[in-house]
């Protein structure tokens, strides 16, 4: 099976972030390395990021991602907002670097009524101008699929592919698939025929070597409503098929799967977690 885990909130310092997952009993956590609302957040001491590379070492969490700022479009047909947000996805990938994380996950980005083609394009140019600056960065960037609301492009299979396959440094790459995202976006994983059908999909058109996380989410609108609105595990339009699904597929052992679900506080995790745990080599629910 995938490791099992959750958001995090790393308030107080990203070091406080491996315990937190250890008192929900996950086995991945996912955190946002600085304020995700801010062009210009207060950034993790050096001593932060070594307390947190050491509280990974004692704490259960085998595996730590980060997600960016949900400020940056590295699409932004905008130059002010597109150099912005080149800028803080540098400082995301040095925050990473500087706290080992192995996988930034980003939203690929808006065309902002200026066409889904170029978007892609600029998308893979922004990468490339990062990575770029950074050529001794050991993380690895995650596309995160997604509902394809407003005028986001990555709600295809296709799209991630196209960014992936218009940068410099392809080996760089990976995706992370959002079940609530993937879902709305018209990608129907209720059952298994439909679960093993969008998956052959994803293997067909980006390929399995491509998938490194997974967005546990279930959701509150229907299939292929384009919006991104997650619900609880059990509470939305998915089916627990569709976990007992995921749980259960060996294409995805040792992939961190991580839980986005509405939560007001991270401790309800807990429950979701012992409830997706029941799922792994149960009998398919009906």
């Amino acid at each position: 099976m995938g490791l099992l885990g959750a958001h995090v909130s790393a308030a107080g310092g990203v070091q406080n972030a491996p315990a937190r997952g250890t008192a929900i009993k996950a086995d991945a956590i996912q955190i946002f390395t600085a304020n995700q609302n801010q062009w210009f957040p207060k950034q993790p001491t050096k001593e932060n990021a070594i307390a947190f590379r050491e509280n990974m070492e004692k704490e259960r969490p085998e595996i730590c991602v980060s997600h960016d700022s949900y400020l940056i479009n590295l699409g932004s047909p905008d130059s002010k907002k597109l150099n912005l947000s080149r800028k803080a996805f540098i400082d995301e990938i040095d925050r990473c670097d500087a706290c080992g994380i192995p996988y930034l996950i980003f939203h690929p980005g808006s065309h902002m009524k200026a066409g889904e083609e170029e978007c892609l394009k600029r998308i893979a140019d922004s990468i490339d101008s990062c990575l770029e600056k950074r050529p001794n960065s050991h993380v690895n960037l995650l596309l995160e699929n997604t509902a394809g609301q407003g005028t986001n492009v990555g709600y295809r299979f296709e799209h991630l592919i196209d960014i992936i396959n218009g940068v410099d440094r392809p080996e760089r790459m990976g995706v992370c698939f959002d079940t609530q995202h993937g879902f709305a976006a018209g990608y129907d994983i209720r059952d298994e025929k439909k679960w093993n059908d969008t998956f052959h999909q994803f293997d067909k058109i980006v390929g399995f070597e491509y998938l490194k996380a997974i967005h546990i989410n279930d959701s509150k609108r229907n299939l292929g409503d384009q919006v991104d609105r997650h619900e609880k595990i059990g509470k939305g339009l998915l089916s627990i098929e569709t976990f007992w699904c995921l749980v259960n597929d060996r294409r995805f052992e040792n992939i961190p799967m991580i839980l986005e679900t509405p939560v007001k506080d991270e401790s309800e995790y807990y429950d979701e977690l012992v409830l997706l745990r029941s799922l792994i080599g149960a009998k398919k629910p009906v």
